[in-house]
């Protein structure tokens, strides 16, 4: 039984691609620097990771859920754990039930404030699920539940909320073309399907533009120094590699384009931006 529970949880983790938490976990880190003015407690340090895994955790295993009958109908993501049946889908409600449960907990352990905003957090992660059936701008929505992790990272800290880290937030951009044809055969609503793909190419780069804005904004609001100033020209680097490599012809660099790319653009700015706070730049 032990055995069993635990290559469920295993292909659970699989499913729900929990290494790519790399992403949003470097700007919550980094909102937590800056409002800390340099390195936050320990204790804040680990329930706030605490609280991203159980979020993220939640929010991806509910999606799965969610969609479990257009996984099964997408040939990209029928071989998923949950439409191919490798995992049930009592385990996974139990498991995004305890993910929820890890995220109040770590919030409630953070302070007051950060645990009366937690549902409103949890409706927008768990909300985003049902976006792409009614809105084209679901793509948004899933840029929104990124973007509040580092909201969140500051009232871990201050028990406030500064609109400085608000520049950071808006800079947490997400997007995807991977299922164009797909989402329009079955009348699934986003960007590329409702406008095309060579459109929402355009809309992706008038996106990373405003990101890379936000980044400066951001450095600016908080007065960083020159190593916050390299890692943002290193990020803007990266957002522009991205749209060399992938075009609307072709998407096959797709995967490095995001999720390389952008774990290792996460990474660099809250390295040097931290660096920046912590011994000064």
């Amino acid at each position: 039984m032990i055995r069993s529970m635990l290559r469920s949880i295993s292909i659970t983790l699989e499913m729900i691609k929990f290494q790519h938490t790399v992403f949003a976990l470097p700007f919550a880190f980094l909102a937590a620097v800056t409002a800390a003015g340099g390195i936050p407690e320990a204790r804040t340090i680990v329930w706030i990771l605490v609280a991203m895994v159980g979020a993220r955790s939640a929010a991806m295993a509910f999606n799965r859920l969610a969609d479990t009958d257009i996984d099964r109908e997408n040939p990209r993501t029928a071989g998923r754990a949950l439409p191919a049946g490798l995992v049930s889908r009592h385990f996974v409600v139990l498991f995004t039930l305890a993910s929820v449960g890890l995220f109040l907990l770590a919030s409630w352990m953070l302070n007051r404030l950060a645990f009366y905003l937690a549902p409103a957090a949890l409706i927008v992660l768990l909300g985003y699920s049902f976006t792409k059936r009614f809105t084209w701008a679901s793509h948004f929505f899933l840029g929104l539940a990124l973007g509040i992790a580092p909201v969140g990272a500051w009232i871990a800290v201050r028990a406030s909320l500064d609109p400085g880290v608000l520049l950071l937030s808006a800079s947490v951009l997400l997007y995807s073309l991977q299922d164009l044809d797909f989402d329009r055969n079955r009348g699934l609503f986003s960007v590329p399907a409702r406008f095309g793909a060579g459109y929402a190419f355009v809309v992706a780069r008038l996106l990373h533009l405003l990101t890379a804005m936000g980044f400066a904004a951001f450095g600016l609001y908080f007065s960083f120094g020159l190593y916050y100033w390299i890692g943002v020209a290193a990020a803007i680097t990266l957002l522009l590699w991205q749209h060399s490599i992938v075009s609307p012809a072709d998407l096959s660099r797709l995967d490095a384009a995001f999720f390389t790319a952008n774990g290792v653009l996460s990474i660099i700015l809250f390295v040097l931006g931290s660096a920046d706070r912590i011994v000064g730049g």
